[in-house]
């Protein structure tokens, strides 16, 4: 299968601009590249450069640290004042498997320091400006973890990305009113290199094929009733709706992308 292609109108953002955090690969990258070919000024940031050319500037920043934080709005220099959306993807885990007995203080500190932190952070210092324009959106990429945990290995990571929501809408209730949209989107499954890496180090380890390993991710998420992990190009697409005029009105809500993977409504 190959990734989706979507009409763009290459003119929708001109004259914005939007920070994506975590926007050198996956779905970050995905949408950094939909919201730059939408005509808008991309700035991306994450602890590493892009290993392929990517639209818009990029800025060098360990976001797990305030130090971090603090030197990415320094460069920002004057877009940190007149930024039209701030889009929160970084995120992920490094804590060990062996369930909730495993976590030690420092695993759990790591898990909130990368998923719920930054954007804390960030919004903190740079939220504030898009009050005084009464305009702005701001996007926190949470995960379907923050419901469905699974307990032997993403315990941490799924009480940061639940926080991270819960922040999210305690945020939109503050700003909503002095016009600054605040909307979270919660993925899946999706189909980035990374999770590529994770079917290949299971097959390696169960002594089985890709396609075996795929399957048994699958079960352990419950299934996918829509057969397949979503696409990056998916979830850009997504962020970009709501990043848009056309979601002026959607507000303090968090958007699912999951094949179906949720059971409730």
């Amino acid at each position: 299968m190959t990734p989706p292609v979507f009409r763009v109108d290459p003119t929708e953002f001109q004259g914005r601009t939007v920070l994506v955090t975590g926007g050198t690969k996956g779905a970050g990258l995905a949408i950094v590249q939909r919201l730059a070919a939408a005509g808008a000024n991309v700035v991306s940031t994450a602890r590493s450069a892009p290993q392929t050319p990517s639209p818009g500037r990029f800025v060098a920043a360990d976001l797990m640290t305030a130090q971090g934080v603090g030197g990415l709005v320094a460069a920002l220099g004057e877009d940190a004042d007149r930024l039209d959306g701030l889009i929160h993807v970084l995120g992920g885990s490094s804590a060990p498997g062996g369930g909730f007995a495993a976590l030690s203080d420092d695993a759990w500190r790591a898990e909130l320091d990368l998923n719920l932190m930054p954007a804390v952070r960030l919004d903190r210092a740079l939220v504030p400006a898009m009050v005084r324009r009464g305009r702005g959106v701001v996007i926190h990429v949470s995960s379907i973890q923050r419901q469905l945990p699974l307990p032997e290995s993403t315990t941490a990571y799924a009480a940061a990305k639940a926080a991270l929501s819960t922040y999210s809408k305690a945020l939109s209730k503050e700003v909503g009113p002095q016009g600054v949209r605040v909307v979270s989107v919660a993925p899946g499954w999706i189909n980035t290199s990374a999770s590529q890496a994770l079917v290949s180090r299971i097959a390696q380890a169960q002594g089985s094929d890709e396609e075996t390993a795929r399957q048994t991710i699958l079960d352990g998420l419950g299934g996918i009733p829509l057969g397949r992990p979503a696409w990056p190009e998916e979830v850009a697409e997504l962020v970009t709706f709501l990043a848009s005029d056309r979601a002026g009105s959607i507000h303090g809500a968090e958007y699912r992308i999951d094949g179906g993977t949720v059971p409730t409504a």
